[in-house]
Order: structure tokens, then sequence, then C-alpha cells
């Protein structure tokens, strides 16, 4: 599969999915020393580039596939696309999600006007419930990483790229079964030996780098992450085919480098991304090295409100924006206030407070308070410690 697939899927799409928009960020290009641009995906119809994919699998089924119908599995994104697509082309769909699956992806998915069934705890669940569906009544299972049209129609977010940036030299997108990047180095081709691939997964689902390092597709043990869009247990043997080919590298990132660099997205790129969208940002935001200019893909901005609230949270720990605190005072009346006002003076803002008057390692007339408070960065939290301890205070970082 090359650059000649994904033109041909191109022309598919045209009219169907949105040619979306690439916005420099400068504060990830003053962190690398050269343009980084975000490709942003979650601009796109049904909140992701699944439907390019989704769409061009099934508008070149048959007449008598399209009457059987389609089945498919997915979190949430891939679901969308689906859905989606047979409504544009006519088609009955019915689409197996998790039954934890975010609740907004769910009601999107129905009102698309597919049939969604929740049951399983994981998409590899999902994806073996609809293939024994397809097996069952005869639906066309439309894979959602596994299949050289699919593959082709992520590969237009590359040729996009390609027409968008002329002069790229890496292109940084997420990876759960591999059908994007796979898709990105088939629009490059032979022809754009000078571009690179870099792929990133979140490092509690990641079967990628081990299944490279073997050659062959190795499924992921347990897998427990917040990026549920790139939560795949196994590559598929299409995408893996055309990344171990190109010998495309596959970093991982940490739950605490998603939920910086989707805060990171908020606040200085203003889009608002899913977490697995967010990967290819984490990766640079921890370190990775790449050739700029380099493209780096928002995949997907489908997130639940309630997973926005604690990533938001859990971001704003990871980068240093707030401190929990630990600090033992005098069981007396007024030291709680003495306390609040040492944090007022040192700029803390106050979010929550609890006493613990009893443990094995507090005297009788002790009492610990536990505060956690809102800062403006990690050299502040380190100021309000020596503030607090130069005022006698006995504090430690929970």
């Amino acid at each position: 599969m090359g650059p000649r697939e994904v033109a041909s899927a191109a022309r598919l799409l045209d009219g169907v999915a949105t040619r979306t928009p690439i916005e420099l960020s400068r504060a990830l290009s003053d962190l690398v020393g050269g343009p980084v641009l975000l490709k942003c995906e979650n601009l796109q119809r049904a909140g992701s580039f699944k439907l390019r994919g989704a769409y061009v699998r099934m508008s070149r089924l048959t007449d008598a596939e399209k009457a059987r119908g389609v089945v498919a599995a997915s979190a949430g994104n891939h679901a969308q696309g689906v859905a989606l697509a047979a409504r544009m082309l006519g088609v009955s769909a019915t689409v197996y999600m998790p039954s934890g699956a975010a609740l907004p992806k769910v009601a999107a998915t129905r009102e698309y006007g597919a049939e969604v069934v929740l049951d399983g705890t994981s998409v590899d669940d999902a994806l073996r419930l609809a293939q024994a569906h397809s097996e069952r009544s005869g639906a066309v299972l439309i894979h959602p990483f596994d299949h050289a049209d699919v593959v082709a129609g992520q590969g237009t977010v590359g040729l996009e790229i390609l027409e968008q940036v002329p002069d790229v030299r890496t292109v940084v997108a997420p990876v759960g079964g591999g059908g994007l990047a796979a898709g990105v180095v088939a629009a490059l081709g032979d022809e754009h030996p000078e571009v690179g691939v870099l792929g990133v997964q979140a490092a509690s689902a990641a079967a990628y780098p081990a299944s490279l390092a073997a050659g062959h597709p190795i499924p992921a043990g347990r897998m427990a992450t917040m990026a549920d869009g790139i939560a795949v247990g196994r590559p598929g043997d299409v995408p893996f085919a055309l990344l171990h080919g190109r010998h495309v590298p596959v970093r991982t990132v940490s739950e605490e480098d998603l939920s910086r660099a989707l805060l990171f997205v908020a606040e200085r790129a203003k889009m608002l991304v899913e977490p697995s969208g967010a990967a290819g940002v984490a990766a640079i935001l921890a370190g990775a090295v790449v050739q700029t200019p380099a493209v780096v893909v928002l995949s997907g901005g489908n997130i639940d409100p309630l997973l926005l609230l604690r990533v938001v949270r859990h971001g704003l720990v990871a980068a240093g924006r707030y401190l929990q605190l630990r600090v033992r005072v005098d069981d007396q009346p007024g030291t709680l206030a003495s306390l609040l006002g040492e944090l007022a003076t040192a700029g803390a803002n106050v979010v929550q407070v609890g006493h613990v008057r009893t443990g094995v390692d507090l005297a009788i007339d002790e009492v610990e308070i536990g505060v956690q408070v809102e800062t403006r960065g990690p050299a502040h939290c380190a100021e309000l410690l020596t503030h607090l301890r130069s005022a006698g205070y006995r504090a430690s970082e929970a």
C-alpha cells in the first residue's frame, strides 16, 4: 500500500471528510527549537479522524454487502465514524462498545443512527463480540484499524499534512491498533524518505514497542489508561506490517504525561482534545526528539466532561499547579487560622482542608492538617514549603 491507494481514498472522501486545519504551536516550537504544528483532527466530523477510514471501507462494499448491514467495535471514535458513514451511505449499523464507554460517545453513536450494544470491558472484548455478530448475522465487520481500506482512509491525514506543510520532517501520531500512523506511512511511500513518523502509545496500554522489537504482533498485558482511544491490546496485522517495514519508532507516555498534555493543549492551543488525542503532544513535552518542522496529530476531541474534569485536576497536579501539604501543629485554638494566614501571605489559594487528630505517630497534643492549595507552578510549590518551614511549621508534601 502506498500513495496511490491513499490518493484514491482521498477522492472518495472529497465532500465527506473535512480538510482539518493545521495550527502553529509557538509554545511547543520554543520547546524543541523549531516549528511544531498541530493537525486538528479533533475538528473533524464526528470528532476524530476515524470517519475517514470507516467511510472509505464502507463505500467500497458491494450492494449485497451493504444490504446485510455492518457491525463494528469501538470505545467511541470509530463507533461514531461508522455510525455517521452508515447514515451517509444508507446502511444499517450495529456497534459494540465496552460497558464503560464514555456516555457522550455512546449517545453520539446512537444519534447518528447506529444500534449500540454495550458489553465487555475493553475494545478487544467488543471486537470479539462484533466478530461473532458478523459470523452469526452476515453483517460486514468494519474493523477499526486492521483493513487496507481503513488504513488508506486514515492515510488521507498524512496526504493533507504533505500538502499543508510541504517541508514537514516529522509526523507524530497516537497509536492504538496502528491505523493512523500506518496510513501516514502509506501516504509518504518511498517518495518522502526525508519525513519521519513517530508513534506514541500510553505506557499502560503499549503493545507496539515489544511487537516491533519481536518483529510480529504481541498482545499487551493488562491495560489501564485514560486514553481509551488508543487502548488496544494487539497491533493490527495490516498497520503493523507498514510500521515495521518503515522502522517507525513508537515511544510511550505516562498517564501524568497525557494529563499534562491535555491541559497544555487546552491552555496554550485553545483546543479541546481527549487524552488519546493529546498523546503526540505528551511525547513532545516528555522530551521526544523530533526533526522540525514537525506536525503533531490531535487525533480526536470526544472527551467525556466528567473525565475532562478529572484529567484537568490530574494535569494540574502533574504540572505543579496543585500542592497537597501535611502540616503538624499543636492542637490549640487559632493554629489553623494562623496556618491559613501564612498560606495566603505566600500567595497560595486553599482548595481543601482536613484534620487528622488520632494516629499512632501523633502526640496527644498534636494534629495533622492536610491542605490542598492552588499554586503558580513547581517553583511556587517549593517557595511555599520553604516559607512554612521558615515560619516554624513542620510541613511536608503529601
